[in-house]
This record gives structure tokens, sequence and C-alpha cells, in this order.
């Protein structure tokens, strides 16, 4: 338990934005996946830097654990505060510094969400593309080096954030990156920050990479009648180099889960989601090369949607594809795991991770962006069955074994949290151990976030 010295340190600091009531600290203890509610302590809601870096000094000096919060969007557990301590909330810094439009950069305080961003950039032409699906957190999205729809064309959040302002365990805030569009000055500590999960230090500030709002987007849905087929659609259309902006799978069961949820008329079959950003001639002819391919494939049915207001119901449906499918088996629960393989490899797996949930009789629906080998399973159980929470832990056990064999990751987005603790070692080795002497260095009483990603 945090200490009454340390409560009162920090209701000295914070006033009425520290937080001990039971509905406070239950909102920060739950999670959108299978872990049970873990409650912190007490949150605090600094809106300043320097508010982080005296908090961090406080619990430092008393030895008390501080879990960053974003969003609260996270799939592995890692905002939970399983050692107790100090839920940190992030929301109210939620200011965009400044936008450098000429640039194509701006600054933003880590409370900013995605879509906030890019309602704030509109005006200037340009936008953020990362996109997760969920409305997270721009600091959370750095902290779990997120990606999404768009990574295949864009990247993800190791490739779009170029600096950041970070506080340290010990209240030192630091500057990592610069606006510059390249430098060989050091070490990356950029790089390291982004992906730590909240265990080295806080992100207080962040330095985003802007794209130019595309002349046209066009998107569309098509069909397939094998699972096989959609996904060697996928491969060859990488291989070829058609420059896909997004090209998301779904499967027939999520397909059905979606007509259900969203009143979407999609046939009970896999499909792909697709779609092209540039100018009128590059779309169209990269809509006809594609078209030409997935046809080759058993592609049937294509929409078209080239208005705004298509696409947004389109990809609305995909974002909220997770919502579908546990409403597709009322009062359950789902283990939500992602993986990610070389494209070469993504028809194997996918094609023995359905037949592996097939032969387990569970509910368990596939989805993902493809396009970079990485898709998810949403493994349905019944929380009060001990049985079907075993399945579901052993599918998703064996689908991060496949991957490692495929020479993939056992995540490709969601990031380790403490769901996925098990695996560094195999997938890491002795650099697993060196990844833990980092921590050692900048948290040396490990404060940060204790039980996530490191040994």
């Amino acid at each position: 338990m945090t200490s009454d010295s340390t409560l009162h340190l920090l209701a000295t600091l914070l006033g009425d934005r520290l937080s001990v009531s039971k509905s406070e600290r239950d909102n920060h203890g739950r999670s959108e996946s299978h872990f049970p509610l873990t409650p912190p302590d007490a949150v605090a809601f600094p809106v300043s830097t320097e508010e982080v870096a005296e908090i961090l000094r406080i619990c430092t000096a008393s030895n008390t654990p501080v879990v960053p919060w974003g969003a609260g969007t996270s799939l592995e557990g890692h905002a939970l505060a399983i050692k107790g301590g100090i839920c940190l909330d992030l929301s109210r810094m939620d200011r965009v510094i400044e936008v450098n439009a000429e640039d194509m950069d701006a600054r933003v305080q880590p409370g900013v969400t995605r879509e906030a961003l890019n309602e704030e950039l509109r005006s200037t032409g340009l936008f953020f593309p990362v996109d997760p699906g969920a409305n997270a957190s721009i600091g959370g999205m750095a902290a779990t080096r997120a990606s999404g729809t768009t990574a295949v064309r864009y990247g993800t959040m190791r490739d779009n954030v170029i600096g950041l302002e970070v506080v340290l365990a010990d209240g030192r805030i630091i500057r990592t990156g610069t606006r510059a569009r390249k430098s060989s000055a050091g070490y990356d500590l950029t790089g390291l920050f982004v992906g730590s999960e909240g265990t080295l230090g806080v992100i207080t500030e962040l330095t985003l990479r802007l794209q130019g709002q595309p002349q046209s987007i066009s998107s569309a849905v098509c069909a397939f009648e094998s699972l096989e087929g959609a996904v060697e659609a996928v491969i060859e259309t990488i291989q070829t180099g058609i420059p896909m902006a997004r090209i998301e799978f779904v499967d027939a069961a999520t397909a059905l889960a979606v007509n259900a949820y969203s009143g979407a008329d999609f046939p009970a079959k896999p499909h792909l989601l697709i779609e092209f950003h540039g100018s009128e001639s590059a779309t169209a002819e990269q809509a006809e090369l594609f078209g030409e391919i997935a046809k080759d494939h058993g592609a049937t049915g294509f929409d078209w949607a080239t208005k705004t207001e298509d696409r947004n119901r389109l990809w609305s449906m995909r974002h909220k594809a997770y919502w579908a499918i546990l409403a597709s088996r009322p009062g359950s629960r789902a283990i939500v795991t992602d993986v990610c393989v070389p494209v070469s490899q993504l028809a194997r797996a996918v094609s023995e991770t359905q037949a592996d949930i097939e032969a387990s009789g569970l509910p368990a629906p596939i989805l993902g962006h493809v396009g970079d080998g990485n898709f998810h399973a949403i493994l349905l159980m019944d929380e009060n069955s001990p049985e079907e929470r075993e399945i579901a832990k052993g599918l998703a056990h064996r689908m991060a074994e496949r991957a490692l064999a495929l020479g993939g990751t056992v995540t490709g987005e969601h990031g380790i949290g403490m769901g996925k603790l098990g695996y560094m070692r195999a997938e890491h080795g002795e650099a697993w151990d060196l990844m833990g002497e980092i921590k050692a260095a900048l948290d040396p009483q490990g404060i940060l976030n204790p039980g996530k990603v490191v040994p």
C-alpha cells in the first residue's frame, strides 16, 4: 500500500487532482481485455511536466510504484497497477503545443488523442497517419509502439515520433531527438523510449511527423471464397509493390459479427478491406491493379467507396469489429492476441491458426493488418469456465510459438505488458537481460510500471 505520508505529499502538490475514491481507482484498474480488476492505491492527474517530475521525486523517495495511464485502451494489462502505487493519468495534459506546417511536424502533450489531433490539423492540409482503431492517446500509442490499419504505408509510431520529452524516475527531465529529419548524433534515445511501455520514463511531450492529406482516397471491400485466397492476394499485392494505404483482413466469423452489430450485409466469407491514397490517376491505377490480383485469387463483389461518408462508415465498422465480436457471444470475455510474421509466411500462419481454432471448438474470429504480416485472434471465453479459459490460453500460446517458429514476433502492435512477458526470453534471448540492465540503470528502484516488459 502507498504510505499515508506519500499520499499527503501528493495531495499537497495536486489538491483535488489526487483521488483515492473507489470509483476512480476502479476506473483505472480495468483492462479492455481479460485481466481482472486491479485498482491502484490512488490516481494522480498532473497538468504539467513539472508536476510529473515532482510526483516522481516523491514516489522515488518513498519507493512507490508509478503506472502511467493514457486512454486505457491497451490489451495486455500495460496500465494495471499490479504492485499497487499511483496511477499517473496524463489525460489532462492534452494540448497541441505547436504545428509547423512547413516542416510537417507538430509538438503535442501525451494526453492528446489521435482523433483530437487530426481534428486540430484538418485546416492545415496535414494529418497524423497512425490509426490503431481505438481513439488512443498519442502518449500511450508511443509507449506501446502502436501501429494499426495504415502502418503498411505510413509506418508505426517508431517511424512517426521524431522527438520526446521524458521525465525519468528520479525526476530529471530530458529531451530526445530534434525536429531535423535525420541525425547521427549519439544513441537513438527516442527509439529507446518509444515502445518502453512506461518502464523507463514518463513521456510528457512528443514531436510527431505529419503527412499531407492525399488528393484522392479510394476504399473498397471484397469477398473471397477462401481464407487462403484472401491472404495470397495480400502477399502478391505487397510483392508487386502496389502502395496500399490500408489492407485489412476479416474472416467469415468477423464478417457475420459486424453484420449483426453495425447493420452491414457482408457475405459469410473472408474479406479484404483496402484503401489507396494519392492523386486521382494514381489511386485509379492502383485500384485496377489490385482488382486484377484479387480476382485471380477468387475475389468477388467489389464494393468501392469514394465518398468520405461511405469510407468513414466502412472503416468505422472495421474499428468496431472487436466490440461486434464480443457482442456475438453475450457475457463473454476475450483474450485478444496478436502476432506478426514475415509476409511470405502469412498464409501458413493464418491457416494453421484457423485450423487450431476450429479444432478447439472455441469461437475465435481472426482479423488483422495483414499488409505487414500482423493479425489478431479474439478468443471468446466464458470467464466463469476454467476449461474455456485454459483452451483460450492454449490457443494464444500456440499462436505465439507459431509466430516465433516462422521468424516473427509474439506481438506486432499490442505490446508486452504483463500478458506476454513469458515469451520475451524465447524471442530475445540474452537481449532480454540487456533490457533489464537498461531498466535498472534508468530506474534502479524499479518504481516505473513494475512487472511489465523486462525480467
